[in-house]
């Protein structure tokens, strides 16, 4: 794919083809290395029903002040979970007139969550200070939003990311990484890299809504669920070697998509 690009591009010499897919490779590579999930202190836990909705996170959520949720879509499950548990559940989307499910600990705004407020948004650092004043305490994200997930990281502060004892996203247009301009590389290794800052990952589902993209030994799916840790709740150093995850399940009718091994192999 990436040798496709370049050579449509008028002007560029087979040696500055040969550069950038090699620069472009060796800087995929790097960010899969870092990305490469690590073991919890407590175990994987699944909240949320089988199939698309539920997600894998550690089982640290004793005294978390508050989850926040933006993308609440026709389920529920996830956020039902996380209340079962005690703990008050924010949730935003402006596409839906609310939760799948009522529960006495949800809070719903139709609104969406995005880079700045404008009409029918607001950010993310607003939202989460609106909604908790100044009650202090750890919290848990949850998002899936359709690929505006990276102008709402790109917002927020790396103080306010580390506040997030957990959290868990559903990463789009990963094909980015391997086709397009240096822009879309960029746009997704800065999120993972504000991630990294304060987190580990400790878990990567595809989802097999997804294709592939491959170019030398990387394949990339492209939408994946990413779950990272604090990294006081990780054994650092101590890698995942084996996927899927006992719990995990296909988030659609049929085969289940196995992560490629470039993301969790030496």
């Amino acid at each position: 794919m990436l040798e496709k690009i370049l050579k449509s591009i008028p002007g560029v010499s087979w040696f500055s083809r040969q550069v950038a897919l090699w620069v472009r490779y060796a800087r995929i590579k790097e960010l899969l290395r870092d990305l490469r999930p690590v073991a919890t202190k407590d175990p994987l836990i699944r909240l949320g029903p089988a199939g698309d909705g539920g997600y894998l996170l550690p089982d640290s959520l004793n005294c978390i002040a508050a989850c926040f949720s933006p993308g609440v879509s026709t389920c529920s499950g996830f956020e039902k979970d996380v209340a079962r548990r005690g703990i008050p559940v924010f949730m935003a989307d402006a596409s839906v007139e609310g939760p799948a499910e009522d529960d006495d600990l949800f809070s719903f705004r139709r609104v969406f969550i995005g880079s700045s407020p404008s009409d029918g948004f607001i950010t993310a650092s607003q939202w989460i200070e609106e909604s908790l004043g100044e009650q202090a305490g750890d919290l848990l994200l949850q998002m899936d939003i359709e690929g505006y997930e990276y102008e709402v990281l790109a917002e927020v502060s790396s103080d306010l990311i580390e506040r997030f004892r957990v959290i868990v996203v559903e990463f789009h247009d990963l094909h980015a990484l391997l086709r397009g301009s240096s822009t879309g590389f960029r746009r997704i290794s800065d999120a993972f890299r504000k991630l990294l800052i304060s987190h580990r990952c400790v878990h990567i589902h595809p989802n097999n809504v997804s294709s592939c993209l491959r170019f030398r030994d990387l394949t990339v799916p492209d939408v994946m669920e990413f779950t990272f840790a604090r990294r006081d709740l990780v054994k650092d150093g101590e890698f995942v070697t084996a996927f899927p995850h006992s719990l995990d399940t296909a988030n659609l009718d049929g085969a289940e998509l196995v992560l490629p091994r470039c993301w969790f192999g030496e």
